[in-house]
């Protein structure tokens, strides 16, 4: 596939070698363009047997797209374009973002703190002076 290095982080790219293409009709604009020519894009790539990804994030991938993986294989399509050659850079770009996405590293987990006692107590203040209002509007204690 020609075309830049698609990078998915830091060094680590998609890796032209292990890429497999299929091309078919798609649907869509382009007229009776679009009964001649094989534009749609479907590009696979096979994720349990590379060796382009680190083995922490290789597990990783696999753990975060088991739902979209048949036989460890992960396939992204394209068929936006009219063009062949746009829809492979669409697909190929959306193959790297996905796998950028599933080999992140986990959020660090939350640290749990504590309600400062000021903010507190001004809660508890603001709900008694609120109450006190809304208690004064009933008419209970009128005389007229």
């Amino acid at each position: 596939m020609p075309g830049p290095p698609y990078v998915i982080r830091g060094s680590v790219s998609l890796p032209e070698a292990e890429l497999m293409w299929r091309f078919s009709r798609s649907s869509g604009p382009g007229g009776q363009h679009v009964n001649t020519t094989d534009s749609q894009v479907e590009l696979r790539f096979d994720l349990a047997r590379t060796k382009a990804l680190p083995p922490v994030w290789q597990e990783r991938a696999i753990e975060r797209l088991a739902g979209r993986l048949v036989d460890g294989v992960v396939a992204v399509r394209a068929s936006e374009h009219r063009s062949q050659w746009r829809n492979r850079e669409t697909a190929a770009v959306r193959l790297a973002s996905l796998l950028a996405e599933a080999t992140a590293p986990p959020p660090r987990p939350r640290r749990a703190s504590k309600v400062p006692r000021g903010i507190n107590e001004r809660r508890l203040r603001e709900k008694k002076r609120r109450g006190e209002t809304k208690r004064g509007r009933s008419g209970r204690d009128r005389d007229w």
